[in-house]
């Protein structure tokens, strides 16, 4: 089973991953895609590894290269977060590269093995501002990656005030 979880900034979507998740009795690994850099990057990586120990998850702190977590076939996985994901893909020593492909393989190959693979997207460039071109292709990546992710999940939602909708397939959970 996939999932993709999405909306807005501090719309519930974390929590709601994590529901899915925390339903499971199985092997459960937490994807987290921070890139490391900076005092409040390590706080952050501090704090969510102490609640996903304290939840029995494995953490795998991979910010680039999602195709090689160590995934153990039939394990339940949430990886956290794609938008994060993909600008550190994106922007690479002053170049910017295409991450559509590699993004989308790597979830393919995770989903493959897990027995339940549950994605977290921002859900941006619906607010009709015009960035930097920098910024605007990254949110025409994001775009691509999130119809790829839709078209392979078994089930898409939308949490709007922390209220999971379902876009495709069902809400899982209330």
């Amino acid at each position: 089973m996939i999932t993709l979880v999405t909306g807005g900034t501090k719309c519930g979507k974390s929590g709601y991953a994590e529901k899915l998740i925390d339903r499971l009795i199985c092997p459960k690994y937490y994807i987290a895609t921070i890139n490391p850099v900076g005092d409040d990057a390590q706080e952050v990586i501090a704090k969510r590894m102490k609640m996903h120990t304290q939840k029995k998850y494995v953490t795998i702190e991979c910010p680039r290269d999602i195709a090689y977590a160590d995934i153990p076939i039939g394990s339940a996985v949430l990886v956290e977060e794609i938008g994060r994901l993909c600008a550190n893909e994106m922007f690479v020593d002053g170049r910017i590269l295409r991450t559509v492909d590699k993004i989308v393989s790597g979830l393919e190959l995770i989903g493959a093995k897990a027995s339940e693979l549950v994605i977290v997207a921002n859900d941006i460039g619906r607010d009709g501002i015009s960035y930097s071109p920098e910024l605007m292709e990254y949110v025409k990546e994001m775009g691509e990656i999130s119809r790829k992710i839709t078209a392979f999940a078994d089930n898409v939602i939308e949490c709007v005030y922390s209220v999971p909708v379902a876009l495709k397939g069902s809400a899982l959970i209330d």
